[in-house]
C-alpha cells in the first residue's frame, strides 16, 4: 500500500508539472502574437511627432478674423441622396455641418484634448447654426464659429 500511494503521488506530480510546462508554453505563444513590432506601444516622443504631424496638415478655421472666408473643409460631400454634409476642422476640434435647402445645422462637433464643447446650436436655423469650444479647466482660449448655407452647401465662418 505505501508503494502504490508513492505512485499515485508521483502521478499527480507528473501530471501538475506538466500542466504548468504546457500552460507556459501557450501563454508564451500567444505572448509572442501580442507583442509583435506591428502592436507594440508608442512611445511619448511617437505619440507627440504623430500629433504634431497631424496638426500640420489639418487647416485651421478658427484663426484669423470673423470676416475671413470660410474654412476649407477636410472631407467633401456624402454621396448620400440627402443634403451635403461636410467636416471642418479647427484648431479647438471638428465640426460637421449640412445644410437643408439655405438651412443650416451643426450635425456634430468632436474637440480636441484640452478642448471642450461649450456651446452648439441643435437642429436646422434659420440664418447660421453657431458652436463654441473652449479650453478646459477656465482658460480663456475660445474658438466660435458659424455654419452658414451658400448656395445649400455648407460652410464654416470664424466668429471671433
Amino acid at each position: 500500500m505505501n508503494r502504490r500511494m508513492l505512485l499515485v503521488t508521483a502521478g499527480w506530480f507528473g501530471a501538475a508539472v506538466l500542466a504548468v510546462v504546457v500552460g507556459l508554453a501557450a501563454v508564451s505563444v500567444i505572448g509572442n502574437g501580442l507583442t509583435t513590432p506591428e502592436t507594440r506601444p508608442l512611445s511619448a516622443a511617437e505619440v507627440a511627432d504623430e500629433l504634431a504631424r497631424q496638426v500640420a496638415v489639418s487647416p485651421s478655421a478658427a484663426e484669423g478674423s470673423g470676416s475671413r472666408p470660410p474654412a476649407t473643409p477636410s472631407a467633401s460631400a456624402s454621396a448620400s441622396s440627402g443634403p451635403p454634409t461636410l467636416t471642418f476642422p479647427t484648431r479647438a476640434g471638428t465640426v460637421v455641418g449640412r445644410c437643408a435647402g439655405a438651412r443650416p445645422e451643426v450635425v456634430s462637433m468632436s474637440p480636441r484634448q484640452g478642448y471642450e464643447l461649450h456651446e452648439q446650436d441643435r437642429g436646422l436655423q434659420d440664418d447660421d447654426a453657431e458652436g463654441e469650444f473652449r479650453a478646459q479647466g477656465g482658460g480663456k482660449d475660445r474658438v466660435k464659429f458659424e455654419i452658414v448655407c451658400r448656395a445649400g452647401i455648407p460652410a464654416l465662418v470664424a466668429d471671433d
